[in-house]
């Protein structure tokens, strides 16, 4: 299994090289794309087949062994990341086949969507800081050029601030690098469990745990560096939105959860109160800022702050339960808001406008959209039987179970919110009459592509079977905790060695 593991990066990067050289056949491009989502997700599949069979995989590029050479680590938390990226992959990649006009995909859409890809890729897999940087360069890079794509007004606004603060959050990083590999000699995380651990200045050690909790907390939108994405996530046309939402955010939460077990243990640090509270703050100020608007693209991307929030709590706990419950909630959350944003692209498509105010009366001329969006809906704020209802309970039972009785109180209010921010989608743009000043245009309703509805069903099916059948995801959410909370096997798979 190990000889795959740089398969998921190898991929995307090929169909990238491959959509370059089909430059001016659209086809072309879209159909490479396609089978590459379709390869990384069998890949995925594969990997965690493997690891759930075999344990961590281990590949040491160029066979230089860890902690020298460049090492790519396969673990169940690693392979669940690369399977759902490839899931979301595969569903823009459909989606983009309608959404994505000739101008955008003249100016490179297809390869740099396929880069991004391959950059969030190599972010879930490699096994040292810098490679991690790398990575975080490359996605940066990607996702700036598809942001402002289109070269309207709004799109570079929003583009000026994410660079900005994504270059700061770059600059943090990197500070902490040179930091950490001068008190070490090190930047495999394998090797730095162990070095961290004998470190004679414990003061500089949590500076360069307060540089990566700052770091990768802009990177996933925390509290109260968040403002850069509702400002830009609602720009871009609605297939590149949906993998922004999906995935990236994700990416910094992955090395929050990567950093904060396997280098700077929340239970052996002072970080846990004031990772838990940041996580309240963004779960409360992100709610808070999708009740205040109408434009639905603008409600789901605060939605992103607010669920955000969880995930970081499950982290802040950090019990086997709560690490479970965050892992789950991130899975869930990735399909279902990415979902979201594609089935904004219905609402649009279907009602003419984003803003709630300028559409409606969309349950009656297209009843199969409005069910299609009360199923993601409806599971982003916690109803039964749906994934949704699942990620939360596990994680305000953690929070019980550890005493923390006032952040289970704010999980269980914040989802009430979103029910609220969730109903307002649904009266407005479905229930409500279509507005006077487009009733002209309803005459000739418009039809929406077959490409578009697609991976929206197939992705809502998936929230209902998770929902219905949550066991075998929350068992292997379960082992990916374990290993996150004794990651002596991790670093026994990489460096042959835990003392």
């Amino acid at each position: 299994m190990s000889g795959w593991l740089a398969a998921p990066i190898i991929i995307p990067f090929a169909a990238a090289a491959l959509s370059l050289l089909g430059r001016g056949q659209p086809l072309f491009q879209c159909v490479s794309t396609m089978l590459a989502a379709a390869l990384h997700l069998a890949m995925g599949g594969w990997l965690l087949y493997g690891v759930h069979l075999n344990g961590i995989g281990v590949l040491c590029v160029g066979s230089w062994p860890a902690p020298f050479g460049i090492a790519l680590v396969a673990d169940h938390l690693s392979v669940l990341m690369i399977l759902i990226t490839g899931v979301i992959y595969g569903a823009v990649a459909v989606y983009s086949r309608a959404d994505i006009d000739a101008d955008c995909i003249e100016r490179g859409y297809y390869p740099l969507l396929n880069i991004l890809v391959g950059g969030i890729s190599g972010a879930f897999l490699t096994g040292d800081l810098f490679n991690l940087y790398v990575w975080f360069e490359v996605m940066l890079m990607a996702s700036f050029a598809l942001l402002v794509l289109g070269r309207h007004r709004a799109q570079l606004d929003g583009g000026v601030k994410y660079v900005v603060i994504n270059l700061i959050s770059t600059l943090l990083f990197l500070t902490g690098l040179g930091l950490v590999y001068a008190m070490t000699g090190t930047l495999n995380m394998a090797h730095l469990h162990v070095k961290l651990r004998m470190v004679s200045d414990p003061g500089l050690a949590a500076v360069v745990a307060v540089l990566f909790l700052t770091a990768f907390g802009i990177k996933s939108g925390l509290f109260p560096l968040f403002f850069w994405l509702p400002a830009s996530y609602h720009t871009p046309p609605v297939a590149i939105s949906a993998i922004f939402s999906g995935l990236l955010t994700k990416v910094g939460v992955y090395a929050l959860i990567r950093t904060f077990s396997l280098l700077f243990p929340l239970g052996d640090n002072g970080f846990r109160e004031l990772v838990l509270l940041v996580a309240a703050a963004t779960m409360i100020v992100g709610v808070l800022g999708a009740a205040a608007h109408d434009n639905v693209r603008r409600i789901l991307s605060f939605h992103i702050v607010s669920q955000v929030g969880y995930m970081v709590l499950g982290l802040g706990l950090f019990t086997p339960l709560a690490v479970a419950g965050a892992i789950f909630y991130m899975l869930h959350h990735i399909i279902v808001k990415a979902n979201l944003f594609l089935i904004s692209g219905l609402i649009r498509q279907g009602g003419g406008s984003f803003d709630l105010s300028q559409t409606g009366g969309l349950y009656r001329s297209h009843g199969l959209v409005a069910v299609l969006f009360f199923i993601p809906a409806f599971s982003l704020a916690g109803f039964p039987p749906l994934s949704g209802f699942w990620a939360k309970m596990i994680l305000i039972r953690a929070s019980l179970e550890a005493g923390q009785f006032v952040l289970a109180c704010v999980a269980a209010i914040v989802g009430l919110l979103t029910v609220y921010s969730m109903t307002k989608i649904w009266s407005e743009g479905f229930w409500k009459p279509r507005p006077e000043n487009r009733l002209a245009e309803s005459a000739a309703e418009t039809s929406i592509s077959t490409w578009m509805l697609a991976p929206v069903v197939a992705m809502a099916a998936l929230t209902v079977f998770i929902g219905l059948s949550p066991e075998p995801l929350y068992q292997v959410a379960r082992q990916a905790a374990e290993e996150l909370l004794d990651p002596g096997g991790y670093v026994y798979a990489v460096i042959g060695s835990i003392r």
